[in-house]
């Protein structure tokens, strides 16, 4: 991974500000909710105590009955097609026994289906009737109290049979309708708004279980509905923004007031979808899916207001009924003197708090974001800079590498106070360093070719004076070797001398316009006697090949590879010479041979001085200094090429690409 991308890679930490920043709004969220929870229930509870103080008819805490205000007028005709619209919130005393109560202007409405199998009919005014399938009607207005038997021996109208005495203010007949079906029957009747009762008792008997449905005694509740007194007081008590709703200990709606600004057309945002985002981020998954309470229906039955039902109170977050609001709602028992009597229901809707808190994540995402955007440049253009920097070092160290640490090879940023400075200068004095040894060593063969050639001429007249002096049989093969090592050490010299000539002849040759193929054709002819037996190959272009150079260099160049490759070659292999041009006009000359191939470990070494690789694959009685390869390369350079070897399937090559001598 480069340098820029780790440098990239460390400005992402910086993500982490926006993300400290989120938990930030989020937090800050969170507390302007639970102090506008807290200030709504101080309403609450104030509420409950200021009804107390006003007085207010508050329900009771026993079970009631309640009565729906009718939404179209009811005909008493036993079909329930009037009560349809109100069936979801039917009441069950019972199992098996449905309840519902309505009333308009004039009338109070009285439906009671019961689950009967098992029929048992008997007309109400029949003696027997208290015995057989039957309903008890009971009525309660103030303290006076009377009951009525309802029952019928087929479907049609039917009259309730008083089971009582005429009692001043209640109904003396109550007529209706009775309707059997397979699963048992249903009744359905009405009274005068002017004779209904307080309370109702409701009792259910049937002939074949006398046991169930409580035996068939009266279930007395009181009568509720939503009370216009109690919803005038709410309504002057609520706080401006607020819809209460007082609920009885059943969970049905007794009164409610105060209204929510929740209808207010919100003000548009420059990025309603950003704004829809950040509410899923941040509101929605805290607060309920669900809308606020219903409006219009006449009983609660969420957990929320369960739990304030049970006595404990509860606040809770819903999404509005408006794009971008939302609704608290609060729940607290209706205490009447240590009483549990219902629950009071407080909604608020606000834009306030979605507004406030998108704002600023949304200020905060865009800082985040333009910051992160301007860190990330800050460290590209640095780490690009960096990259250009240590580039040219890297460049430079190379190129002092390729001239072996010469002068001619300066380091950059050597001037630079810091930490690539540092290293420019260390670097630099390495190489001076290497650059003297290296120049010893260039010089070591000229300097050692002039020291031996003093001590090895006196070596020589000595064996030569001996060969004339008289000396016994047994000394003469001792004689003979000694010649021929100081033949070998004359070798040794006179090639170490050639390289100092060809380097100091390298420095002072003249380039001229020659035809390279025209070289390589004299060179090859002169070849083939030292071939042999074996065979020598050349590919040579006939069309003249130009190029600016030294002639002389170049054929020396070529006797270096040749011999090379001669001295690998077995007796029977065959040697390829060819030249060609590459596609940038270079002039590239390759020379292959059947052999032993290179070892991999000295593929970057070939061409250095005094470094041979010549073995058992090699021709031996040549001694070899490792200064041929190192002069084939210095010809390269001169002509501002360069040499290369490879292994190929069944030998080695080596080419030795040229561009020509720079002109004057």
């Amino acid at each position: 991974m480069t340098l820029r991308r780790k440098l990239l890679l460390v400005a992402l930490s910086t993500l982490a500000l926006p993300w400290a920043g989120w938990l930030y709004v989020r937090q800050m969220e969170h507390l302007l909710r639970n102090s506008q929870e807290q200030a709504l229930l101080a309403i609450a509870f104030a509420l409950d105590r200021g009804l107390v103080a006003v007085g207010a008819d508050l329900p009771s805490a026993e079970p009631s009955w309640y009565v729906q205000q009718a939404t179209r007028p009811i005909v008493v005709d036993g079909s329930e097609r009037d009560w349809s619209s109100m069936a979801s919130w039917a009441q069950h005393p019972w199992p098996g026994v449905e309840v519902q109560l309505a009333n308009d202007p004039a009338w109070l409405y009285l439906r009671v289906n019961v689950a009967d199998a098992t029929p048992s009919r008997l007309n109400a005014l029949d003696p027997a009737a208290i015995e057989a399938d039957h309903v008890v009607l009971e009525l309660v207005r103030g303290t006076h109290q009377r009951s009525y038997l309802l029952a019928n021996a087929s479907a049609g109208a039917f009259l309730a049979r008083p089971l009582d005495p005429r009692v001043r203010g209640l109904p003396d007949e109550i007529s209706g309708q009775w309707l059997d079906d397979a699963g048992g029957y249903q009744i359905e009747l009405r009274m005068p708004r002017a004779q209904a009762p307080d309370r109702l008792g409701i009792g259910v008997f049937d002939a074949n279980a006398p046991n169930s449905f409580g035996g068939g005694k009266p279930d007395v509740r009181p009568l509720l509905s939503l009370s216009p007194a109690l919803s005038n007081d709410l309504t002057q008590l609520a706080p401006s923004g607020v819809r209460v709703r007082l609920l009885g200990a059943d969970g049905w709606v007794i009164g409610e007031g105060g209204s929510m600004l929740d209808s207010a057309k919100p003000k548009p945002s420059r990025f309603p979808w950003m704004q829809g985002v950040l509410s899923d981020l941040l509101v929605v998954p805290s607060l309920d899916r669900r809308q606020h309470l219903p409006r219009d229906i006449p009983r609660l039955s969420e957990p929320d207001v369960q739990q304030a039902l049970d006595g404990q109170a509860t606040a809770n977050w819903r999404g509005g009924d408006v794009p971008g609001s939302v609704v608290l709602t609060v729940s607290v028992p209706l205490d009447v003197r240590g009483q549990n009597r219902g629950a009071l229901v407080l909604e608020q809707s606000s834009q306030a708090l979605p507004l406030l808190t998108n704002r600023a994540l949304l200020g905060l995402m865009l800082a985040s974001i333009a910051v992160l955007l301007i860190a990330g440049a800050v460290l590209f253009a640095f780490a690009t800079w960096l990259s250009v920097r240590i580039g040219r070092l890297r460049y430079a160290a190379e190129h002092a590498q390729h001239h072996e640490g010469l002068a001619t090879a300066r380091l950059p940023l050597v001037e630079d106070h810091d930490e690539l400075g540092d290293l420019a200068r260390s670097l630099s004095r390495l190489l001076e360093s290497v650059g003297t040894y290296t120049e010893y060593l260039r010089k070591l063969a000229s300097n050692l070719s002039h020291e031996l050639n003093t001590p090895l001429a006196i070596v020589r007249s000595s064996l030569e004076n001996l060969e004339h002096a008289d000396l016994p049989r047994e000394a003469l093969p001792y004689l003979a070797r000694a010649r021929d090592g100081a033949a070998r050490i004359g070798t040794i010299v006179r090639a170490m001398s050639e390289a100092s000539r060809m380097e100091r002849a390298m420095a002072s040759a003249d380039g001229e316009d020659m035809d390279l193929a025209q070289v390589l054709r004299g060179c090859v002819e002169a070849y083939r006697p030292l071939a042999g037996a074996r065979e020598l190959a050349c590919s040579i272009p006939g069309h003249p090949v130009p190029l600016y150079g030294a002639p002389e260099l170049i054929a020396q160049a070529l006797d270096k590879l040749f011999d090379n490759a001669l001295s690998f070659t077995p007796p029977d292999g065959w040697i390829r010479i060819a030249l060609d041009t590459a596609e940038s006009g270079h002039a590239r000359i390759a020379v292959s041979n059947r052999g032993s191939q290179l070892p991999e470990s000295m593929q970057g070494q070939l061409f250095d001085s005094l470094v041979s690789v010549r073995g058992s694959g090699a021709r031996a009685g040549t001694p070899h200094l490792g200064l041929g390869l190192y002069v084939v390369r210095l010809v390269a350079e001169l002509h501002q090429g360069k040499v290369s070897a490879r292994n190929d399937p069944d030998g080695v090559t080596f080419e030795m690409e040229l561009r020509g001598m720079r002109r004057e």
